[in-house]
């Protein structure tokens, strides 16, 4: 009979293959299974899930230096003092009011775009203003000359013989994390950059960079050291074909600001949205031009998205709409295109609008109108090449469409702003002061508004002429006659 010495090694064995365990992850939405399944019951998409390994060490060692000697303990709600959070002001009056009026000390900020945006020049040019703060920027994908050769091509700093903030950023090229680490532990800095999450990789986990376990480890790894040691990180991230941030839809979970770049490369435009924000608003966003030395802070942007028309040189087919964009407002375009379908089914395209809503907005105009659009194509337009999701620029829409199929221009100095029902009657809109005073600074002459917004207006305030509307016809009245 054998002892049970000789079971050891079998033992031993087994139990260090029972720590190396498998699991899937949909890479959707991160949704952990024991098996692969085809539909993910999370989010419902097809075929997302990837099988990855749990390694047996864990990710708090890395970051145990910066452990705060803290117990927690539960204590009432009402015993709990609260403040207002110090902000660090980034020196880019767009960035801080995205993120709320600047940069938390031991958040984690997340911003994400397409690739070739501009997401690493932004994020470059913000650091080297920042005065008296020294910053780690870590670059997994760019070498150190490139990272020079961007920073002297932004003109940072236009006398060569002077000493700039740029001496406070020190680079780094690395994408384990580990060795990141520890150039942490000896720089010490009050700022550190990731650039990107994707290309970061631990050791503990035995997948390759840019998986789902490789990201969502490496991302815990950092929140823990910015909450641990009260150091602000912002991390760059890529997002994939869909549209959304490449990885696990649980790295957004994870971080406190996601900040969504968002632009057209053949526009100079470039806009900045807070998708999600622990310390601020989510409805704010800030606007970029895009210039040969780097990305241009646009103050007023109304002026810029309004092309420049002279008087009496009315083309058909355009409307200015007064739109909110969270707390700002802004003067843009609207421009459409209605003629004869070559095919035998008509076309509707839109770009910066949505499409459904373009459609329903036909509908009415068809239903409640009476004007026939059946056989003929419909295009519409938002210039400067942004996305706008606001329903107070309905009004302007149906306007375009009508000045482009009656082939007459609407006068350059009337703008519109106005939701449209279902029943063709025009609703209220939020925000009506700021958008008459926008409206009112740009020098138009007369602006079309709903008549519910007219209840306790004060029309003193404002030199420009109110017309206030009930129908979608009193409005094409007002303007065609």
């Amino acid at each position: 009979m054998r002892s049970w010495e000789f079971f050891l090694p079998l033992w031993a064995k087994r139990t260090n293959m029972a720590k190396d365990k498998t699991a899937y992850v949909c890479g959707s939405c991160g949704y952990d299974s024991p098996k692969w399944i085809g539909k993910c019951p999370a989010c419902g998409e097809w075929n997302t899930f990837q099988e990855v390994k749990v390694g047996k060490k864990t990710a708090s060692t890395v970051t145990s230096e910066f452990r705060l000697d803290v117990k927690s303990s539960p204590i009432s709600m009402s015993k709990i003092e609260t403040e207002e959070e110090p902000r660090i002001n980034m020196g880019d009056g767009e960035l801080n009011r995205v993120l709320g009026g600047g940069l938390v000390p031991g958040s984690m900020t997340l911003l994400g775009g397409e690739p070739g945006i501009g997401k690493s020049t932004l994020i470059l040019q913000t650091v080297m203003r920042l005065k008296g703060m020294k910053v780690l920027y870590v670059s997994g994908e760019e070498s150190a000359r490139q990272l020079k050769l961007r920073a002297d091509r932004i003109n940072f700093n236009p006398n060569p013989g002077l000493d700039s903030q740029s001496s406070n950023v020190l680079v780094v090229c690395e994408a384990m994390i580990e060795t990141v680490f520890e150039h942490i532990r000896a720089v010490e800095p009050d700022l550190v950059v990731i650039d990107s999450i994707q290309t970061m990789a631990t050791e503990t986990v035995e997948s390759s960079p840019g998986s789902v376990t490789q990201i969502r480890e490496c991302a815990a790894m950092l929140l823990k050291f910015a909450k641990e040691s009260n150091t602000p990180v912002i991390v760059i991230g890529h997002i994939n074909k869909e549209g959304t941030i490449a990885g696990p839809k649980i790295l957004e979970h994870m971080v406190d600001t996601v900040l969504q770049f968002e632009g057209d490369q053949h526009y100079m435009y470039r806009i900045v949205r807070a998708i999600k924000n622990r310390f601020g608003s989510t409805a704010e966003l800030g606007i970029y031009e895009m210039v040969h030395n780097g990305l241009r802070p646009v103050e007023n942007p109304s002026e810029l998205l309004l092309s420049d028309v002279k008087e009496g040189e009315e083309l058909s087919g355009v409307a200015v709409a007064c739109s909110i964009e969270g707390v700002r407002p802004l003067l843009i375009e609207t421009q459409a295109l209605v003629s004869t379908a070559a095919y035998g089914t008509p076309q509707r395209s839109a770009t910066g609008f949505d499409l459904r809503r373009l459609n329903m907005l036909l509908a009415v105009l068809e239903k409640r109108v009476g004007f026939k659009l059946p056989q003929r194509d419909v295009f519409l337009n938002i210039a400067g090449g942004i996305r706008v999701t606001d329903p107070a620029i309905d009004l302007s829409v149906i306007a375009a469409v009508l000045s482009s199929n009656v082939d007459t221009g609407i006068p350059r100095d009337i703008c519109f702003t106005g939701e449209v029902g279902l029943s063709g009657e025009v609703r209220p809109v939020s925000r009506i002061v700021q958008r008459i005073a926008e409206a009112d600074k740009l020098g138009f002459r007369k602006i079309i508004i709903p008549k519910a917004n007219m209840n306790g207006l004060d029309k003193g305030k404002f030199k420009i002429e109110m017309v206030s509307v009930r129908k979608v016809e009193e409005a094409l009245r007002e303007l065609f006659g």
